[in-house]
């Protein structure tokens, strides 16, 4: 027991856990979101000034709470990244710009992965977890994986082909709608997937003995 305990206090917090969890992620985006509403709402400047004050509020109560503040730093990046882009072409449409080819590019690294039989979905949930790359060797588990990949790879692709035509007709508006609408409620799709090729996985190599069963 003692032994059990002494594991789990020394374990290396894994990817995941060192982001801040599920709540972490969430917050990541916060000041991306607080960006869209009042830019359609106020206008630029307006903007600027509310999504750079929620990304610090962030920032200061995960300092407050000793908690990651990579994902607080990444919105802010994300935040002065479109920001600028933005300021430097003079419309309002391009703060969306960045995120659409990140769209794009997401969903190609996401096909290619599975093309080249290293499923990025996999890849990323088992490096996250903590449990490496043993799935590689069962076929059953890459399958798994390489349909999660591809739900992502359609949620991606989904964003760049909605949000592309909302940009090519300067409806900056519904950009912003469209921008929150397939933000994480249309990732929440693909991840129930990935839990559902996570699970399916997991019972498989222990079903083959590639992980240790559970001792409930």
């Amino acid at each position: 027991m003692q032994t059990n305990q002494a594991t789990e206090q020394h374990r290396k917090p894994t990817a995941l856990e060192q982001a801040g969890g599920t709540k972490g992620l969430a917050y990541s985006a916060l000041p991306v979101m607080a960006f869209v509403v009042a830019n359609s709402i106020k206008g630029l400047t307006a903007a600027i000034f509310v999504a750079g004050v929620v990304a610090l509020a962030v920032t200061a109560h995960r300092l407050l709470r000793r908690e990651s503040v990579q994902p607080a730093i990444g919105g802010l990046v994300g935040v002065v990244i479109a920001a600028g882009i933005t300021w430097y072409t003079g419309s309002a449409k391009d703060y969306f710009l960045m995120g659409i080819w990140a769209s794009l590019a997401g969903s190609v690294l996401f096909v290619l992965s599975v093309l080249v039989k290293w499923p990025l979905a996999g890849v990323i949930w088992n490096t996250a977890t903590g449990k490496g790359t043993v799935w590689q060797a069962d076929r059953n588990s890459r399958f798994y994986f390489n349909l999660a990949t591809l739900t992502l790879a359609v949620v991606f692709g989904a964003r760049f082909v909605v949000q592309r035509h909302l940009y090519e007709a300067d409806e900056v508006g519904s950009l912003g709608v469209a921008k929150i609408a397939m933000g994480y409620p249309l990732l929440a799709l693909g991840l129930l997937v990935l839990a559902w090729a996570a699970r399916a996985s997991d019972r498989r190599l222990r079903a083959v003995g590639l992980l240790p069963a559970r001792n409930d």
